[in-house]
């Protein structure tokens, strides 16, 4: 089952960001589809945590290369980042603190960090990059 669909408007020029932007789709994609079809807590649990490294990965690549190319919004993306890290850290503290989790609202976070995240500070990370040709 689809959460989000990948689009060429994802695309950001750079295969190894675009490769892992993928794969984030098809982990968050994973998880929708295994909640939908009601997946155990343990599934769940090790989905988010598979999730969350792979995030965090994703992050200190997108670091890294900010602070090569001495990008002037570093600060404020690599705020964003750690927020998005913080908010699933807190989602995972909750599922497995209590042991339940609210499909509906795991789904909606994920699709909107995902998207929101993407469109505001990947794009203007990376579409610079495209056009300079870095």
């Amino acid at each position: 089952m689809t959460l989000i669909e990948w689009q060429d408007d994802f695309m950001t020029g750079i295969a190894e960001v675009d490769h892992e932007h993928q794969e984030m789709i098809a982990l968050i994609n994973d998880l929708h589809g295994a909640v939908k079809a009601g997946a155990s807590y343990d599934r769940v649990v090790e989905s988010l945590g598979d999730i969350y490294a792979h995030i965090a990965a994703h992050f200190a690549l997108e670091e890294k290369m900010m602070r090569r190319t001495h990008y002037p919004a570093y600060s404020e993306h690599k705020q964003d980042h750690e927020a998005l890290l913080d908010d699933l850290r807190d989602i995972m503290d909750e599922i497995e603190d209590g042991g339940t989790f609210d499909q509906a609202r795991l789904s909606n976070d994920l699709r909107r960090w995902f998207s929101e995240h993407f469109q505001t500070h990947d794009a203007r990370l990376h579409r610079p990059a495209q056009q300079g040709g870095s």
